[in-house]
């Protein structure tokens, strides 16, 4: 089977975070809420999308920072059920998922006499990051091309081509699917891959998903 050739080749790119603190901190729930009202939308960014690019090959049980501490150092597991199941990828924009955290954490006060709050566990240190990106050099031509140099290229690659590609570009599909599509024409493909569930999952399975749906089809990602 002769592979079809792309017009324009699929140019990889990894991406690394440029970190910041704030120099804002929280130590208990109604000073978390109260700072998340405040701060820059590239720190909501970080504590939630960001959270994916840190946990490359282990997925928490709470895919987002604000949930992690109210599990681990506050103990409220109540909360972080509530906010661990927020998925940041059904919001339009940052603002929009800023906004039902709030809502969830303001929710969730109304409801309780008390305010839970550190007691041995550690203060929630508000960060800040911007995605720099950094082309690799490499290029695919074809379907084959396309998953010799997805499987062996640094994971950041998968992160950048999607999750990045997602929010910050507006491309919902993300960039594997819309060029597989538009410059293999393979429509079927490029669904299967644009429905992964990228909320519970890692980089490295969200490259083998990819990878293996690639594969599923006659001839698809071969090499020849």
């Amino acid at each position: 089977m002769i592979l079809k050739k792309a017009e324009n080749p699929f140019a990889f790119t990894a991406c690394w975070e440029l970190k910041e603190m704030l120099g804002r901190t929280a130590r208990d729930e109604r000073q978390l809420v109260e700072i998340i009202e405040e701060i820059p939308l590239d720190s909501v960014y970080y504590h939630t999308h960001g959270f994916f690019l840190r946990h490359q090959y282990i997925a928490g049980p709470y895919p987002n920072d604000f949930a992690t501490w109210a599990a681990i150092q506050v103990r409220d597991h109540v909360l972080a059920e509530k906010l661990g199941i927020l998925d940041p990828f059904e919001y339009e924009n940052l603002e929009s998922l800023r906004l039902e955290i709030i809502n969830i954490i303001e929710d969730h006060l109304s409801r309780l006499p008390v305010i839970p709050r550190t007691i041995y566990g550690e203060p929630f240190h508000f960060m800040q990051s911007r995605i720099i990106a950094a082309p690799t050099g490499l290029e695919a031509w074809d379907m084959a091309d396309f998953c010799a140099i997805l499987s062996s290229t640094d994971s950041s690659v998968v992160y950048f081509h999607t999750f990045e590609a997602m929010l910050r570009l507006g491309r919902r599909e993300g960039d594997f699917p819309f060029w597989i599509e538009s410059q293999l024409g393979e429509t079927e493909l490029a669904t299967a891959i644009s429905q992964i569930d990228l909320y519970m999952s890692t980089l490295e399975s969200i490259r083998k998903q990819i990878i293996s749906l690639c594969n599923a089809g006659p001839g698809k990602g071969e090499k020849r």
